[in-house]
């Protein structure tokens, strides 16, 4: 799933059907080899839910093979356990098609007639235990027991509630599709695609067309290849480019600071014109009184903003002018401090989306079907409410540092839900940890420090690959990394650790790394999608960090109070 990364069943089986259907030839060595590799790891009838949907989708398995999801889930209200309302947001967007593709279980078309028949140990029509464990919890075999008591009653369900329910579904997905497509996310967006083929609907409908140019505006196409990125992200990567923009023209020593603030007002106002002020998205059903207010990911998502991104947006809009923003800060504010859950902390697309035993279903054997609060986020929301300085959002704050406090891993770190990973979460909360006031000398940060300075590399930088959602060593690596090592320096000098040993190591190692053109570079993920399931690489995140961290510790070095002042 990311470069280095152990054997993925999986992958391994979609990758295989992939190449069969462009024409690679099975007994190549390649494909004999990643044959052997499945069958022997039980075959591809121990894939993960969403391959053999996959699978059943071109007939290779039965539709048996997949979890009992029926399209009724759309009719159920918010108070019921397995409504889609209390799944995350990508949850939401992606079942919502699935399940109309699961009511009407189409079959692809399938020119060549490629099957995969081969990766199976057993003929799939023999196989009795498509569902089972190992389980999260015994709560797994409760519900494994459900799914095969429900198996023959959903066939019986009313003909005119499963008629509803279906229309319920394409409801449900074209309010929320736009040029972006449903969700801006691709496994929703490709669900969608299939969905209106199953339906019949002409290709040149408005709706199909909208939903396939969607998946064409996620591709990268270059001279010797095409890839499909699962999403883009300029909303947050405008954000993040500014910020370090602005660290960099900041300072006494800093050049080009005109020109730079000029460039960047071109930026606030084209983040301003892309605040979402009118839509009520998702997020409303827990918070129907709250005024929106917060920025998505994407060029376009309206009905799914996220509160990490907000919070960015909003902190560069507050140093770069916070006068000319005032009106979209403060309804960021506002949206922000309404999106908080009743533990303290933000989840990144929902309020209070913690029932965690949903994740205990066959259907999410991934294990990511909700949005919990997460320490990254939350630390960024500390961080942008401390930046405004509101005295009347404390108890807000408070609330948050609290649940930073209790979050804290044995080890001094922090998880990083959306960045990789222990070194991304640390970082984040330590800026939030100091902008919001808390001692340098609290024992919270103290073991935050240490951890960070026993995990830095001989060669003065610091790594971490995709291997620490899986069990390996948190912030531990074969190499350093330039997205890591600045993620690690900014979080030291946010805690006053600018004059550290540590510290000075790292901005050498930065310095040696950088190319004749100013550039860094690096190869392994640096974020995620979901943990264990699939992972990310932000490519601009190798320039706009190590430039923010040189930048900082520039500027800090002619600060009169040697205090990282924002919340970034």
């Amino acid at each position: 799933l990311y470069e280095g990364g152990k054997f993925d069943l999986s992958a391994t089986v979609k990758a295989y059907f992939a190449l069969k259907a462009i024409g690679d030839n099975i007994d190549a060595p390649h494909m004999k080899q990643a044959r052997e590799a499945i069958l022997d790891r039980g075959g591809a009838a121990r894939a993960n839910v969403f391959t053999r949907i996959q699978l059943a989708l071109f007939g290779e398995v039965p539709w048996r093979a997949t979890p009992v999801m029926p399209v009724e889930l759309m009719l159920l209200p918010r108070t019921a356990f397995f409504s889609v309302w209390n799944m995350a947001y990508w949850s939401r967007a992606v079942i919502a098609p699935m399940l109309v593709l699961g009511s009407l279980k189409p079959l692809a078309v399938n020119p060549r007639g490629i099957h995969v028949q081969e990766l199976f140990v057993r003929p799939p029509e023999e196989v009795r235990d498509w569902i089972r464990g190992p389980y999260r919890s015994v709560w797994g075999r409760v519900f494994k027991h459900l799914d095969t008591v429900l198996r023959p009653i959903v066939p019986m369900l009313p003909r005119k509630m499963h008629q509803k329910a279906i229309k319920v579904a394409i409801a449900f997905v074209e309010e929320r599709l736009s040029l972006g497509g449903l969700g801006a996310i691709y496994p929703a967006m490709a669900n969608v695609v299939m969905m209106y083929r199953a339906l019949g609907v002409p290709d040149e409908d408005p709706r199909a067309a909208t939903a396939w140019q969607g998946i064409q505006d996620l591709l990268v196409k270059k001279d010797d290849e095409i890839y499909c990125q699962p999403c883009v992200s300029p909303v947050w990567d405008t954000a993040l480019s500014g910020l370090a923009m602005l660290e960099a023209a900041s300072g006494p020593h800093a050049t080009k600071r005109d020109e730079t603030v000029a460039a960047l007002k071109k930026s606030a106002a084209w983040l301003r014109d892309r605040q979402i002020l009118d839509v009520k998205g998702d997020w409303a059903i827990n918070a129907p009184d709250l005024r929106p207010g917060g920025w998505a990911f994407q060029y376009e998502n309206d009905y799914y903003p996220d509160v990490d991104d907000t919070a960015v947006v909003g902190m560069l809009l507050h140093r770069l002018d916070p006068e000319e923003n005032r009106e979209a800060i403060e309804r960021a504010r506002e949206w922000i401090i309404g999106m908080q859950s009743t533990n303290g902390g933000w989840g990144a697309f929902d309020i209070n989306n913690d029932l965690e035993l949903l994740n205990h279903i066959p259907f999410s054997d991934h294990g990511a079907l909700l949005d919990p609060p997460t320490a990254d986020v939350s630390a960024r929301c500390v961080s942008f409410l401390c930046q405004l300085g509101h005295a009347e959002d404390r108890p807000v704050i408070d609330k948050a540092l609290e649940y930073l406090r209790a979050e804290q891993e044995k080890e001094g770190c922090w998880f990083g839900r959306w960045g990789t990973n222990y070194i991304y979460g640390t970082w984040s909360v330590l800026c939030a940890l100091n902008i919001a006031g808390v001692s340098h000398d609290d024992a919270m940060i103290k073991r935050a420090v240490a951890w960070l300075e026993d995990v830095q590399r001989p060669d003065g930088g610091w790594g971490e690959d995709c291997a620490s959602y899986e069990g390996g060593a948190p912030g531990v690596y074969k190499e350093s990394l330039p997205t890591q090592t600045a993620w690690a320096v900014l979080a030291l000098m946010a805690v006053g650790q600018r004059e550290s040993d540590a510290v000075k190591r790292g901005m050498s190692y930065l310095v040696s790394q950088q190319d004749e053109k100013g550039e860094w570079h690096e190869e392994p993920y640096n974020a995620v999608g979901f943990p264990k399931v699939f992972y990310l690489r932000y490519h601009g995140y190798k320039q706009f960090f190590p430039l923010t961290a040189l930048s900082r510790y520039r500027n800090l070095s002619a600060s009169n109070t040697g205090r990282v002042e924002y919340g970034f």
